[in-house]
Order: C-alpha cells, then sequence, then structure tokens
C-alpha cells in the first residue's frame, strides 16, 4: 500500500477508498448516519476535488468534456442527500482514472524501453589511455571502445578489431550482426562477443536511436484521421447529453434519473478507442524495428490495397556481382577471360568494373597494376591498353567500332544472357574475341516470400517500378512473383505510374530506396523507406520505415497497420454498445448512478485491454524460399536466386 501511495497516482483513491468503507460500514450497515454521511461526503470531496478542478480548466478554454459530467452528477447527487452516489462515483471515477493512466503507460512501452537502452557512459582513447565518460560527451571522430557486453554509445563506423552486436534495438532483428572494419554501428546496440574501435560519427542526440525515440514519441501524439473525428464528435457529444440530462429531469421532476442520465452517458471509453490502439501500434512498431509517422500513416496504411516497389536496392541488393564467365576462344580459358577483363576495368570508374576486380581479386588472379590506358566509350564500354595490347570490354558495338569480328558467337550468348536479366560484356584481346562477362543485380531471397506475404495479407496489386531495361524487369519479376512490371521509367514516370493506380481506387504504398524514387515516394498514400537506420532523413521524413535493410518488415508492417485499424473499430463498437445498453438499463430500470459508472470504468479498461493485445509479438513469417536462377551456361557455381541488373 505505502508503494502505491507513493508512486501518486493511488494516493487519491486510496484514501477515498477508505472513506468510502467507513461510511458504507458505519452509515449503511452500522446504522449511524451521523458519521456515515460525512465520511461519505468526504469521500466524494476527496475523489471529486481534481475532477471538479480539471473541469473547471476545461471551462476556462473553452473544452466541455467527461468530467463536467461527472463533476455535474456529484455535486448534484450531493445536493439532493444522494452521498453513496455522489462517492461511488468520483471513487470509481478516480480509481479507473488511475487504471487507465497504469494501463496506458503500458502501451506506450515501447517508447520506455527505447529509452531504457540509451547507452550513460563510454569508453573512449584519450591520449593512449582508456577513459570512462558520459557518453554524451563524447566528441565527433573519436575513438570509442566497445567491449563484450557494453552498449554502443555512438553512431559511427568501425576502424579496428571485430565483434557481434545485439541490433534489435535499432533494427528489430533478433540475430547478433557480425561487425568488422568498415561497418556501421548504432548507438544503443549491445556487444554479444569480440572488441570493437568505432569512430564516432553520430553523437547525443544526432544518434540514430536518438532519432527513433524522438520520432516515436511524436507518432504516439500524432492523431489519426477517425481520432480527429472522435474529437468533434466529443465535442458536441457531451453538451448535447448536459441538454438531455436538462430536459429529461425538467419533464419527469426526476433528479437522480437526469444525475444517473449523465454518469451513464460518459463518452470515456469512446474518446480513448482511438488513441490507445495508435500508441499500441506504433509502439509494437517500434519493437519491430518499423518507425511510422503517426497516427494518420498507421491508419492509411490499414487500407493499403496496392504495393509499389523500386527494383534496384529493394527487390535487389543495389549490389552488382559477377555472375558468369564464358570462355569462348578455343586457345582460352576461364581464368584468362577474367584477368583480362579485370585488368582492363582496373582503370575505370565504371559501377560494373568493382564486381569484376572483386571476382578476380577473390580467385587470387594476378591483376596488381593499372593499364598504360584505358579510354571509356560512353554506352558501348573500355578499351584499355596492357603490355603492348589492346583490350576491349563491352557490347557488339564497341567491338564494330574497333572491327573485330565475332567468330566465336558471343552476341547470341550475349542476347541468351541479357534475357536471363543480367548485363553481359565481351571480352576482347586484340582482335581476338575471348569470350564473356555477366554482371548482375542478386534479387534479395526474401522478395518472393514478401510479395506472396503481400498478397495473402490482402494487397490486391503489387507492381514493379524500375528505370532498367525490359528483359531484366521480367527476369526479376518471374524470380519474385510480381507480374505487372513498368521498366524503362524515368522519376516521372514512376510518379505517373504511382497516379494511375490511384486513380483505379487503390490506396497505394511506394516502397524505394534512391533519389529517384522521391516524387513516386511523395505522391503515393504512403512512402516506405527502406535499410533506413543509417539514413536520419529516412527516419525523419519516411511516412514508414523499416529501419532493417530487410523486405520482410514490409508484409509485417502492413498486416499491423490492418490489425491497428480492426482494432480502432472493435473500441468504438465496445464504447457505443456499452452507452447504448446502459440506456436502455436507465430507461427500463435498474441501472444506478453508480453502477452505470461502474459499468463505464469497465468498458474503458476493456477497450485499453483489447488495444494491448496489439503489444504482442506476432508469429514469424514462414522461413525465406530460394528461387532457383535460369540455366544459362557457364555460370558462377553456387549462383544464388535470379539476377537483375544495376540500373534501377
Amino acid at each position: 500500500m505505502s508503494t502505491l501511495l507513493r508512486s501518486g497516482r493511488w494516493t487519491i483513491p486510496a484514501i477515498s477508498g477508505v472513506l468510502l468503507a467507513v461510511g458504507l460500514l458505519v452509515g449503511r450497515v452500522g446504522g449511524n448516519d451521523t458519521i456515515g454521511d460525512p465520511a461519505l461526503i468526504a469521500a466524494a470531496v476527496v475523489a471529486g476535488g481534481p475532477i471538479v478542478r480539471k473541469a473547471a480548466r476545461a471551462l476556462a478554454v473553452k473544452t466541455v468534456g467527461i468530467d463536467l459530467l461527472v463533476s455535474i452528477a456529484a455535486v448534484g447527487a450531493v445536493a439532493v442527500g444522494e452521498y453513496w452516489e455522489a462517492a461511488a462515483v468520483t471513487f470509481l471515477f478516480a480509481i479507473g482514472h488511475a487504471l487507465e493512466a497504469a494501463t496506458l503507460d503500458r502501451t506506450r512501452s515501447a517508447l520506455a524501453e527505447l529509452v531504457a537502452v540509451a547507452p550513460q557512459s563510454a569508453v573512449v582513447l584519450r591520449d593512449g589511455r582508456q577513459v570512462e565518460i558520459a557518453a554524451t560527451e563524447v566528441e565527433p571522430g573519436e575513438t570509442v571502445l566497445v567491449k563484450d557486453g557494453a552498449k554502443v554509445p555512438v553512431d559511427g563506423e568501425v576502424t579496428d578489431g571485430t565483434g557481434a552486436l545485439d541490433e534489435a534495438s535499432i533494427t528489430g532483428e533478433s540475430m547478433p550482426v557480425e561487425k568488422v572494419a568498415g561497418d556501421q554501428v548504432f548507438a544503443g546496440t549491445v556487444s554479444r562477443g569480440g572488441l570493437l574501435q568505432v569512430q564516432a560519427t553520430g553523437v547525443g542526440a544526432d544518434t540514430t536511436l536518438a532519432r527513433i525515440i524522438h520520432r516515436v514519441e511524436q507518432a504516439q501524439d500524432a492523431k489519426a484521421r477517425t481520432q480527429r473525428f472522435m474529437d468533434r464528435f466529443s465535442a458536441w457529444y457531451t453538451p448535447g447529453i448536459i441538454a438531455l440530462a436538462l430536459v429529461v429531469g425538467l419533464a419527469t421532476g426526476d433528479v437522480v434519473l437526469a444525475l444517473t442520465l449523465l454518469v451513464i452517458a460518459c463518452p470515456g471509453a469512446l474518446v480513448i478507442s482511438i488513441p490507445v490502439s495508435i500508441v499500441a501500434g506504433i509502439g509494437r512498431a517500434a519493437r519491430d524495428g518499423i518507425l511510422i509517422r503517426g497516427g494518420e500513416y498507421l491508419e492509411t496504411a490499414g487500407r493499403i490495397t496496392a504495393v509499389a516497389i523500386d527494383k534496384t536496392g529493394t527487390l535487389t541488393h543495389g549490389r552488382p556481382q559477377l555472375t558468369d564467365v564464358l570462355a569462348l576462344d578455343a586457345g582460352t580459358d576461364r581464368a584468362a577471360v577474367l584477368t583480362w577483363a579485370a585488368r582492363a576495368e582496373a582503370g575505370s570508374d565504371h559501377p560494373l568494373a568493382r564486381p569484376i576486380i572483386e571476382a578476380a581479386e577473390a580467385e587470387r588472379l594476378a591483376i596488381a597494376g593499372l593499364p598504360d590506358d584505358t579510354v571509356p566509350v560512353a554506352g558501348k564500354g573500355i578499351v584499355a591498353a596492357l603490355d603492348g595490347r589492346r583490350v576491349l570490354v563491352g557490347n557488339q558495338a564497341l567491338l564494330d567500332d574497333h572491327d573485330v569480328t565475332d567468330t566465336v558467337g558471343a552476341t547470341a550468348h550475349t542476347e541468351r544472357l541479357a534475357a536471363a536479366g543480367r548485363t553481359p560484356m565481351i571480352v576482347a584481346l586484340d582482335d581476338r574475341v575471348l569470350g564473356v562477362l555477366a554482371v548482375a543485380d542478386e534479387v534479395r531471397a526474401d522478395a518472393a516470400t514478401t510479395v506472396a506475404e503481400l498478397r495473402r495479407g490482402g494487397v490486391d496489386t503489387v507492381v514493379m517500378l524500375t528505370g532498367d531495361a525490359a528483359p531484366v524487369a521480367r527476369a526479376v519479376g518471374a524470380a519474385t512473383g510480381i507480374d505487372q512490371i513498368h521498366a524503362g521509367l524515368l522519376p516521372e514516370g514512376k510518379l505517373e505510374a504511382i497516379d494511375a493506380l490511384k486513380r483505379e481506387g487503390h490506396t497505394v504504398a511506394m516502397v524505394g530506396d534512391g533519389v529517384n524514387d522521391a516524387p513516386a515516394l511523395a505522391t503515393a498514400d504512403i512512402g516506405v523507406a527502406m535499410g533506413a537506420a543509417g539514413s536520419a532523413v529516412a527516419v525523419e521524413t519516411a511516412d514508414i520505415a523499416l529501419m532493417a535493410d530487410n523486405l520482410s518488415k514490409l508484409p509485417a508492417a502492413v498486416s499491423l497497420a490492418r490489425r491497428t485499424r480492426n482494432n480502432m473499430r472493435q473500441n468504438i463498437a465496445i464504447a457505443l454498445s456499452t452507452v447504448v445498453v446502459l440506456l436502455a438499463g436507465v430507461l427500463f430500470g435498474g441501472v444506478t448512478m453508480a453502477v452505470g459508472m461502474l459499468v463505464h470504468e469497465a468498458s474503458v479498461l476493456v477497450v485499453i485491454a483489447n488495444a494491448m493485445r496489439l503489444l504482442r509479438q506476432r508469429p514469424a513469417l514462414p522461413a525465406h524460399i530460394t528461387v532457383p536462377s535460369g540455366d544459362v551456361d557457364g555460370h558462377l557455381e553456387h549462383q544464388p536466386a535470379m539476377h537483375g541488373a544495376l540500373e534501377g
């Protein structure tokens, strides 16, 4: 009891309850009204005082709310000698308010958990010594040590060491992530082994965790469209009930009936039905690494019927890889084709050069040094001079420009590779074609599962929007199960595709990760950013930000939004049906003021408990499937999934 009293929330209900018990036992049971009635009046004053003060403050700003209804009913009950009713109504309202506050705090627990994981201290290297300081005192650029079991105190980049970090507080992913030099780390994540040296890039309020806390705090306070309607409804509903009670009292001459009508018509459960669902839904999403901008966006996401997905970096990893090496010349082997191509590309800054060089390095081929000369040919490839020889890496047009004849059927292979969704390049040495390479962007292993989950979750239409060529887009579509494909689009074309879906009556979500997706993201009803943990702009501006670079979070976000929207509807139904039942009880007799308040408070708690179901962890999605690639001769061993090309 002492702990409850010290919490402050339960002090008034506790004191009022003791006085109520005294009044009930001495007055009603013992028959001593001289002591019993004053005790009941005192209980009403203790519990009702804060209610009256709150009603007065609301009236001062021209707001008529539920506190005014209870205040009028309690004062009126005392005035007509119904001391028990006045005490019971105010006590029940006070204890109901305390329970509401306690359970609402529970629905906001995700925010509290985020605040709790914020690191308080950091170990930094200063003048070669380890110094422990407050996390907020770390300077950008300083080196921070992260030991086993410690929280990462800053956002930064690993400069030395290896370790595993639990990033659940940021991305919602349960498995620790291995970190090595060059990897990004986030404040609030926890070391599960190893020792890392991290160069601080974001400290204090400039960390990803701080931005997430700020966004969740704002989102939980933001109102949904339905909630704004309920606020407007309450603005005229409450005065209407007061007027109705006055008319009933004057018409029947039964003051107690009029006061009872005020109590049972309290719209408390109705007022709280929407915000409690929103707070719980956004809180659950935050735990799962999904940031939702506010109640309006959560509600809109629950109506999504079409999802448009960018290809590169969303359906695919956005990182091109060498997939095929074909040796076509009779006197040349696979290693020679890759070696000449990698040596030539060493002098190129083209995005497709890097995967060729990395593949050659992985196979320990001799590619050290730069070409004597490198000439990029726009739209065709490159020409390099190596050891007095000319190397061409590009398309058939590049060969034609240099009078190189394809005598080994390289063109047919490039056509077949392109049809399979890869970017082919012919490799020629002097006047002889050696072979063909192909580079592609790997489709995410969970892309097909995600598309299937979206459809099972009620999304009617899933569309791919890409700036890539049609053959590449079709190959990715075949691998992921997307049959509605728009390829070769500029940013304006993606925007027009979104507009077309909206004109068809769809509520559209657009999922993208690039600047070229910005117009489409802004035009869609819901813009979804993926892999937003390292992007301050995405965290602050996206309607929905998937913190992990994990496409399977998308159907989870849509499912949660639908469940939250259904939860709001259920809460409204509970609140309205309670009022209707109580009204019927008053009209046909049997429902007193105290019983009405008891049922009213019970309905409020039922609404909150229903919303809290959203906080429960949903079962995990089925294991991801891997879609086998098309069979093209000469592909690398263990080639994962289908592949698309680079442009997006």
